[in-house]
């Protein structure tokens, strides 16, 4: 099936941030190989409509890096971990999606030139406009810095229309839902809301970099099947934050 050319997507230039725990499903560790297969079809579909796609996942189903220093471990040993975490996961992903005829390209930020091509933003960009998706792993390279903030500097890089945070709730709610059941779920607030009460949508730099930016973020399930080719195409769907 052709790749449509994206003239009808409100967002064409896309940065998806999949957390790390997503890729573990219910097993809770690891790599589950249905929910990659689950997030890899949803990533060719947004290839297929046009949509030009850098991806960072998280590292948490191995290794976080925050935990493992709160349990006596040097914090920057344990946020190389983490960012080591990162590139196995991204290559994962590279393997299923290029099995399904998606050219994909990994960029660590951390040098290891026998599995993956060195960050440099230049070549990054090139590879977006072949058509290829690009997977931004090792965070940014350096240590006390999360892959939300690593999300949202390569979306400014790579001059993003909108950051795509996809986790395993719906959205945005005003506590954890899977842990306070009347938890409510907010459609729409703005970048100092966020700050300001204290939400967990990204931490802190991430959000600060966002608003300087002016990029949107939006929130949504990554399991709800078709929701993020909805959100590209301008639905609203999951949470949408904003100046």
């Amino acid at each position: 099936m052709p790749a449509e050319d994206g003239r009808d997507l409100k967002y064409r230039r896309v940065l998806l941030k999949i957390s790390g725990e997503a890729l573990a499903g219910d097993q809770g560790f690891g790599i589950s190989p249905p929910i990659v297969d689950k997030m890899t079809e949803e990533i060719r579909r947004l290839v297929e409509i046009g949509v030009m796609l850098g991806v960072v996942v998280g590292g948490g189903n191995i290794v976080r890096g925050a935990i493992a220093s709160q349990q006596g471990m040097d914090r920057v040993s344990a946020d190389y971990r983490g960012m080591l975490a990162t590139v196995i996961n991204a290559l994962a992903l590279q393997d299923v999606l290029e099995r399904k005829g998606v050219k994909t390209r990994v960029l660590t930020a951390i040098r290891m030139e026998q599995l993956a091509e060195p960050y440099i933003r230049r070549r990054a960009l090139s590879h977006l406009d072949k058509g290829r998706v690009v997977i931004f792993a090792g965070g940014t390279g350096n240590p006390y810095f999360s892959t939300d903030t690593a999300a949202v500097l390569r979306g400014i890089e790579m001059s993003a229309d909108v950051i795509i945070k996809a986790t395993k709730v719906e959205g945005v709610y005003t506590a954890d839902p899977e842990k306070d059941p009347t938890a409510e779920f907010i459609a729409d607030m703005t970048f100092t809301e966020v700050m300001t009460k204290d939400l967990k949508v990204m931490d802190a730099a991430a959000i600060s970099l966002c608003k300087e930016n002016e990029i949107p973020i939006i929130v949504l399930n990554l399991h709800t099947t078709g929701l993020v080719e909805r959100a590209v195409r301008g639905e609203r769907v999951g949470t949408l934050v904003h100046i």
